[in-house]
């Protein structure tokens, strides 16, 4: 049986999701459990692999297991024993040929940044505290532009494994909620840091200069790398 489990996991205390010797993973804590909730299992995927730091409101996995609990009962199980900082909020049956990453049409993340003065607490590895003056009104006017299709490669680290640049952006605002700005976006998929490279820079240049770097301008061209800890995974559409 394929099982279908979306995962919401704070970030702050794990090296991203892939597993790695010796240090903590998203990946690694779940492969482990699953170990110990399913007799046999296999071929797990995930829909975005996120880097250290960035958290997960809804990334979803895909997993061939045998044995172990029905669907209807996999999220308890697994919940009783992952740790504190990972959640299993959903667990379903997929179809036969369900790949939680090659299925995916559509990935939505969100960027936060704290506006306030001074620092929160309650915000450390939460958000990104941003207490300089920003010009929202073109911050909202460089959103506008990234929707459509461009070349986002002054959007991702010039050594990468990326071969195409081109992303179909499907929509990108910014909204201002309280002391907390954020960045909504949704593609096809995404580059490796593309929505914190793209944060870092709206904050630092004019619509104007992201406009010429949607034409595929090289990475230096660009602006600062937002750091993870503003990041979250938002959902994936099938």
């Amino acid at each position: 049986m394929r099982l279908k489990l979306t995962l919401e996991y704070d970030g702050t205390g794990f090296r991203g999701w892939a597993a790695q010797p010796r240090l903590r993973t998203v990946e690694g804590e779940l492969r482990s459990l699953l170990d110990r909730v399913f007799p046999r299992w296999s071929e797990l995927a995930v829909a975005g692999r996120t880097d250290a730091g960035v958290h997960a409101l809804g990334n979803v996995v895909s997993v061939e297991v045998d044995g172990g609990p029905p669907p209807e009962r996999a999220a308890e199980a697994l919940n009783a024993v992952l740790p504190d900082d990972v959640s299993v909020v959903a667990a379903e049956e997929a179809a036969p040929g369900f790949h939680a990453r090659h299925s995916a049409r559509a990935r939505s993340y969100r960027y936060r940044v704290w506006r306030r003065r001074t620092p929160s607490p309650f915000e450390l590895r939460r958000s990104w505290w941003v207490s300089r003056p920003l010009d929202e009104e073109a911050l909202v006017e460089s959103a506008g532009l990234l929707t459509g299709e461009h070349d986002f490669r002054a959007f991702t680290p010039t050594e990468t494994e990326h071969e195409v640049f081109v992303r179909v952006v499907e929509h990108a605002a910014w909204q201002r909620r309280g002391d907390v700005l954020e960045l909504e976006i949704t593609a096809d998929s995404f580059l490796r840091h593309m929505v914190r490279a793209l944060v870092g820079t709206m904050l630092e240049l004019t619509p104007g200069e992201i406009a010429r770097l949607l034409q595929g301008q090289p990475r230096a061209e660009g602006g600062t790398t937002a750091p993870p800890w503003g990041l979250y995974l938002e959902s994936v559409r099938y």
